[in-house]
């Protein structure tokens, strides 16, 4: 418990406490922020959208054990630009940059610098919107950082307390007038979602701050500063989004569109809004070192990602149709506010970051057991954690399924975003991990959830789980998702090699090819899934090169002449320049087509051993 009266500067330590806490405490607000999100689009998203960019910033500083404030907000700001989700994410993002920017040098802050910093933050965000509306985040943004540059003014030693409290009045006060501002608001009868997303942050950070010592609550304070859209605000059989006439309450484009694009020699944001601004809104571009981030609204997406992919690499891209968010969102009535169609994968898909939460896929790990502790894969080690330690040849963990009982958990959580989850899964022929979410689907009567067995493992399971969540954001009914995916990959394949059977051979995955090496040295096979996810051979070849071009060719007699839309994805354990070479060479024979890159999560490392790669296609046509 931090002490009310010996507050007088704030550190990493500090920082990364305050932030913990605000985001579990806005995290709570979610479904409250979905019901009352009616601009600039009534999609019902904007608490989901907080609540997922929140996640990417609290996975970023559990663990963190940095003393200086500087580098903490630098990875706080960070994991958000990376993180971020929706207007209300990406306003909070850059806010973020700019406070980290104010920081920069410092190991820790007084009231003052502490002010100086929160302005910064603030001038950061009016910057980054070319056509600002009032009464919006932008608005309690400015009021509250006002009120943080006065606190700091008054010199008095030791007063976060009262600095953090003023500026959370006046944050509130700001919030109750943003109908008054904004007459869209004032229609429906309630308050900006992404200023009040804003105001439950700051109220986590105070909470922090006063706790134990009779603080008020952010509920009744919240509601109390709203005044008469108190009651409102808190009637359960009450629908904003439902009275709401039109989707789009400012500006007309369908489809929500967010890019995250990594590379080196990055344009700046004015060049990238100048090159997107013509026939697009709520345009925002951020960039942070080697990263950008574009969020617009526009009815031609696939243009504004191949604009991007000649700026760097994509590495992640969504397009929502904003319109089947809306019928949704007003469907639900007084209903909790949900997306049609959520997504669900295990770790074993081995989907990158950026893309799980680029489109909100929900994610069950499996597992590993080392010492008798338990490991949950890419939460507890990491990829990269774990092909070090393949390398060292020490003794590796035993793996292990996410029993029902995790299963369950995840339905719940994903049905808490979603009417329906779809659960895209690794191949039963492989792996026990797709009856056990058979299980736990019979544990949950209440929630609606279709398994889809992949008959695939690794990178291939993820592009047909990416693809189930464009589908999804498309407004693709369920049902239909789940034929799509079936269809997708009686056409789609993945082909992999190993340095030495080793390690499949100690799993059982292929004690049929015990012999097949003959012990020639340097003869590597090239295994692949069968259309049922069974393991077969698909032929074998001296030296690295021509494993790669005969899983190349192979690969490329597999996709039918004329096919327009196919897609690859690269995995490796401890070999990224093997995967480089690989994409290169893709791009070579089949021009700008998506390729995904990976390393392979620990749990299918541990079963292939280092040096092993692989590469999937999926032919959507």
């Amino acid at each position: 418990m931090l002490d009310r009266s010996r507050i007088a500067y704030v550190d990493g330590y500090r920082l990364r406490r305050a932030l913990l806490a605000a985001c579990r405490h806005a995290r709570k607000y979610k479904g409250e922020l979905n019901r009352i999100n009616v601009f600039p689009v009534a999609d019902g998203d904007t608490g989901t959208n907080l609540t997922l960019t929140l996640e990417a910033v609290a996975r970023a500083l559990t663990g963190f054990r940095e003393r200086r404030i500087d580098r903490v907000a630098a990875t706080v700001a960070r994991s958000a630009v990376l993180g971020a989700r929706g207007n209300c994410g990406m306003m909070l993002s850059q806010f973020l940059l700019g406070f980290s920017g104010g920081v920069d040098g410092r190991p820790r802050v007084s009231v003052g610098e502490f002010a100086g910093a929160f302005a910064a933050g603030a001038q950061s965000l009016d910057g980054a919107v070319e056509e600002p509306v009032e009464g919006t985040i932008l608005t309690v943004v400015r009021d509250a950082a006002a009120r943080a540059v006065d606190e700091g003014a008054t010199g008095r030693p030791g007063d976060f307390v009262d600095a953090m409290a003023g500026v959370l009045d006046t944050a509130r006060e700001s919030l109750a007038r943003t109908p008054d501002l904004l007459p869209v608001l004032a229609e429906a009868g309630v308050v900006d979602a992404g200023a009040m997303a804003f105001v439950r942050i700051v109220e986590g950070v105070v909470a922090l701050i006063e706790e134990g010592a009779g603080g008020e609550g952010g509920d009744a304070a919240t509601a109390g500063a709203l005044g008469d859209l108190a009651d409102d605000l808190s009637r359960p059989d009450w629908s904003p989004i439902a009275a709401t006439e039109h989707p789009f309450t400012h500006g007309s484009k369908r489809f929500c569109t967010e890019i995250l694009v990594e590379g080196a020699g990055l344009p700046s944001e004015q060049v990238v809004r100048e090159a997107l601004s013509e026939g697009s809104e709520e345009l925002l571009v951020i960039r942070s070192e080697d990263i950008l981030k574009i969020h617009l609204h526009t009815d031609h997406p696939r243009a504004a990602i191949d604009y991007c992919g000649t700026l760097g690499t994509v590495t992640a891209h969504k397009a929502e149709d904003m319109l089947a968010q809306y019928e949704a969102a007003r469907d639900a009535g007084t209903r909790a506010v949900r997306r049609p169609v959520g997504i669900l994968v295990d770790s074993g898909s081995d989907l990158p970051e950026a893309v799980v939460r680029a489109h909100g896929i929900h994610m069950v790990p499996l597992l590993l057991i080392e010492d008798g502790k338990t490991l949950r894969d890419r939460i507890d080690v990491t990829a990269e954690e774990f092909h070090a330690r393949l390398g060292s040849g020490g003794p590796l963990p035993t793996t292990s399924l996410p029993p029902p009982g995790d299963f369950v958990e995840a339905f719940e959580r994903a049905s808490s975003d979603s009417e329906v989850v779809v659960g895209v899964l690794v191949a039963a022929s492989l792996s026990g991990i797709f009856r056990s979410a058979e299980n736990a689907a019979r544990l949950a009567p209440h929630l609606d959830v279709r398994l889809v067995d992949s008959e695939a493992a690794s990178i291939l399971a993820g592009l047909l789980a990416l693809k189930a969540a464009e589908l999804a954001e498309a407004g693709t009914p369920a049902e239909a998702i789940v034929d799509e995916i079936k269809r997708i990959r009686r056409q789609s394949g993945v082909l992999f090699t190993v340095r030495t059977l080793d390690r499949l051979m100690a799993s059982g995955r292929v004690s049929q090819f015990a012999g097949w090496l003959g012990g020639v040295l340097d003869l590597k096979p090239v295994l692949g899934l069968a259309s049922d996810g069974a393991i077969k051979a698909y032929g074998k070849a001296r030296g690295a090169a021509r494993v790669r071009k005969l899983i190349l060719d192979k690969v490329a007699s597999a996709i039918p002449p004329g096919v327009k839309k196919v897609r690859f994805g690269i995995i490796h354990v401890a070999a990224p320049d093997i995967a480089e070479l690989l994409r290169s060479e893709i791009a070579g024979r089949f021009g700008d087509a998506e390729t995904l890159v990976a390393p392979v999560t620990p749990t299918i490392a541990t079963h292939l051993g280092t040096g092993a790669w692989g590469l999937a296609y999926m032919v959507e046509d």
